[in-house]
C-alpha cells in the first residue's frame, strides 16, 4: 500500500518504476536499495507537505486527488535523483520537530466559540439594526435594546472607543486610590489636593453648560423624534453638562454589561420574553407559563415584586427602596372574613384597577388558560391572606363577575405555589360556594379549568357529597335538594356521583348508592386532617353587592 501511494501520479495511475510486473535483473538488490532510499525521501517530503497543508487549512482547503490525498509536486515523488544519508537525517530531524510543534498548541490563541454564548437566530428589536456590536464595547453581538448601539445613537466603533477610554480612566482612578492608601480613613480628614482639583474641574464643566437649546438644535431634536419615534433614544446632547452626560453613559454601559452577564448565566432570555423566576416576599418562585408583562420587564428573566401592593420591579435595589416607602400591609378593599390569621379581602376591579391588573399578571405566570389581564372592571376579586407581625401575605385569590348570566361563582382561581398542597385551595373553593349560599344561588366555576383546578374541584365536590350522604338519614334523595343545600350545580353533582360509581340506572329510575366504604375513608381522613383549614360561615361579614 505504501508503494502504491508513494508512487502514484497525480492522475491516479501507477508509476512505471513501481509496477507490479517488474522482471528481476542482475542489479535487483542495488535497485531495491536505491528504491528504499528514494521512498524514504519521498515519504518525508509528503509528510512535510501534509503538515504545511494542515496549518494552511483555515485559509484555503486544497483540492483532492482521486486517491483522496492532497496533490504533490513532481519533486515530491521524483525517484530518479540519488540521495545521501546526511540529507535523510536532516529531513527526518525537521519532520520530528514539526510534528512536536504541531502537537503543542499552547502558543495558539483560543478560538471564541460564539455558538455557546450567542443564538444567531435572534435579532435586536431595534428597526434597522443588524445585532452587531454592543453598548459596552466588549461583546460582538447583542439581542436587546439595552445593548444596542444604534438605539443609543452610536456606532459599534464608537462604543469600542468609549470602552477603551473608560478602561484608561478606571486604571488612573485605581492608581490614584493606591497613592491615598497611606492616609488615615477618618471622617474628619480633609480632602487631598487631587480631590480638590477634581472638584474644581467638575464645577467648571458644569458651569460651561449651555443654558438652553438654540433653534437649530431644537429642530434637529424634533426631526430625530419624528423620524424614529420611540425606536431610538432621544438626543441627549446639550440637555445637561458633558460631565453629567458622560456619567449617564457610563451607568448605561455598566447596566448593559450586568444584563449581558445575566444572559450568559442563563438568567435572562432575549426574544422569548419568558420570566423564569420572581422574587416574592421571602420566596423565589419558578414560573410555569408566559405572562404579558411589558417587554422591558419580561426580557429580564427575573422580576422583583412587592408582596403587598404587587408592584413589579427590575432589581433588588429598587425593591428594597420601594419596601422602605410602601405603606401597604394588606390588599386594598374590605376585609369580609377573618378567623385566626386567615383573612379574605373583597377588592373591586373598578376601584382598585392597578392592583387587580398586577394580580392578574401574577396569576398568569402559574395559569395556562387565563386570558383576563387588563379588563378588570367587571370583576370582584376575593384575596385570601395569612397574617403575621409583618403584614398580610398573599395566599391565593379567586375572581367572579359582578353580573354573571350563567351563575358562575368563580372566573379564575389561584393558590400561590408556596401555599399549595396545604388545604388553601379547598378553602378558596369553599369560600366561593359560601358566598353563593348567602346570595341564595347555585354556583359553578367558569370553564375551562386548569389541570390543578380540575383536581381541586373534583376533590371538593367529592368531599361535599360524602359529607352530605353521611349526615343524610332519609330513604329518598333528590339531586335538586343536594344542589340547593350545598350550592353546587346539579351537573357537577351528577358528574361526581358517576366518577364515584354511586349513580346507577335500574328499572327506569336513577338510584344513588350510599357507599359506606367511601364514607368511612373520608371520615378517617377528616379525623387525621383536623379542622385547621376550614371556612367558618359565622366569621363571614358580608352582604351581596347590588348592581355594579
Amino acid at each position: 500500500q505504501l508503494t502504491q501511494t508513494a508512487g502514484s501520479s497525480s492522475d491516479g495511475t501507477e508509476d512505471s518504476d513501481f509496477s507490479a510486473d517488474l522482471e528481476p535483473t542482475e542489479g535487483s538488490e542495488s535497485a531495491h536499495r536505491r528504491s528504499s532510499t528514494r521512498l524514504t525521501r519521498a515519504s518525508l517530503r509528503l509528510s512535510q507537505s501534509s503538515q504545511d497543508l494542515k496549518q494552511a487549512e483555515q485559509d484555503e482547503t486544497p483540492p483532492r486527488t482521486p486517491t483522496g490525498n492532497a496533490p504533490s509536486s513532481e519533486s515530491d515523488i521524483e525517484v530518479s535523483s540519488p540521495s545521501n544519508d546526511l540529507e535523510d537525517e536532516r529531513l527526518a530531524k525537521e519532520l520530528s520537530l514539526k510534528e512536536a510543534a504541531a502537537h503543542d498548541l499552547s502558543h495558539r490563541p483560543k478560538r471564541r466559540r460564539f455558538h455557546e454564548s450567542y443564538n444567531f437566530n435572534m435579532k435586536c428589536p431595534t428597526p434597522g439594526c443588524n445585532s452587531l456590536g454592543h453598548l459596552t464595547g466588549r461583546h460582538e453581538r447583542h439581542f436587546s435594546i439595552s445593548g444596542c448601539p444604534l438605539y443609543h445613537n452610536l456606532s459599534a466603533d464608537e462604543c469600542k472607543g468609549k470602552a477603551s477610554t473608560r478602561e484608561k480612566q478606571s486604571e488612573e482612578r485605581t492608581l490614584s486610590h493606591r497613592q491615598d492608601e497611606n492616609r488615615h480613613s477618618t471622617r474628619s480628614q480633609a480632602p487631598t489636593e487631587r480631590q480638590l482639583r477634581y472638584k474644581e474641574k467638575v464645577t467648571d464643566l458644569r458651569r460651561k453648560r449651555n443654558s438652553g437649546l438654540n433653534k437649530e438644535q431644537k429642530d434637529k431634536y424634533m426631526e430625530h423624534r419624528q423620524s424614529h419615534g420611540t425606536s431610538r433614544e432621544p438626543l441627549l446632547e446639550n440637555i445637561t453638562s458633558d460631565y453629567d452626560l458622560e456619567l449617564f453613559r457610563k451607568a448605561q454601559a455598566r447596566a448593559s454589561d450586568d444584563l449581558e452577564k445575566l444572559r450568559l448565566a442563563g438568567q435572562v432570555s432575549e426574544g422569548s420574553n419568558m420570566i423564569k423566576t420572581i422574587v416574592f416576599g421571602r420566596y423565589e418562585l419558578d414560573t410555569w407559563y408566559h405572562s404579558p408583562y411589558p417587554e422591558e420587564y419580561a426580557r429580564l428573566g427575573r422580576l422583583y415584586m412587592c408582596e403587598f401592593c404587587l408592584k413589579y420591579m427590575k432589581s433588588q435595589t429598587i425593591l428594597r427602596r420601594h419596601m422602605a416607602k410602601c405603606v401597604w400591609k394588606h390588599p386594598p378593599g374590605d376585609e369580609i372574613y377573618r378567623k385566626g390569621n386567615i383573612s379574605v379581602f373583597e377588592v373591586d376591579g373598578k376601584k382598585n384597577k392597578i392592583y387587580c391588573q398586577n394580580l392578574c399578571l401574577l396569576a398568569k405566570l402559574f395559569l395556562d388558560h387565563k386570558t383576563l389581564y387588563y379588563d378588570v372592571e367587571p370583576f370582584l376579586f376575593y384575596v385570601m391572606t395569612e397574617a403575621d407581625n409583618t403584614g398580610c401575605h398573599l395566599v391565593g385569590y379567586f375572581s367572579k363577575e359582578k353580573n354573571s348570566f350563567l351563575n358562575y361563582n368563580v372566573s379564575c382561581i389561584l393558590t400561590m405555589p408556596q401555599y399549595m398542597r396545604q388545604g388553601y385551595g379547598k378553602m378558596l373553593i369553599d369560600f366561593s360556594y359560601l358566598l353563593s349560599k348567602v346570595e341564595e344561588k347555585v354556583g359553578s366555576p367558569e370553564r375551562p379549568l386548569s389541570d390543578l383546578g380540575l383536581i381541586s374541584y373534583r376533590s371538593y365536590w367529592k368531599e361535599v357529597l360524602l359529607r352530605y350522604l353521611n349526615n343524610f338519614q332519609g330513604k329518598e334523595i333528590s339531586i335538586k335538594e343536594i344542589s340547593q343545600e350545598t350550592a353546587v350545580n346539579p351537573v357537577d353533582i351528577v358528574s361526581t356521583l358517576q366518577s364515584l360509581q354511586m349513580l346507577k340506572y335500574w328499572k327506569g329510575k336513577h338510584l344513588v348508592l350510599k357507599r359506606q366504604d367511601l364514607i368511612d375513608d373520608w371520615k378517617a381522613k377528616e379525623t387525621k386532617r383536623g379542622n385547621s383549614k376550614t371556612i367558618d360561615p359565622t366569621a363571614l361579614k358580608w352582604t351581596p353587592p347590588k348592581g355594579t
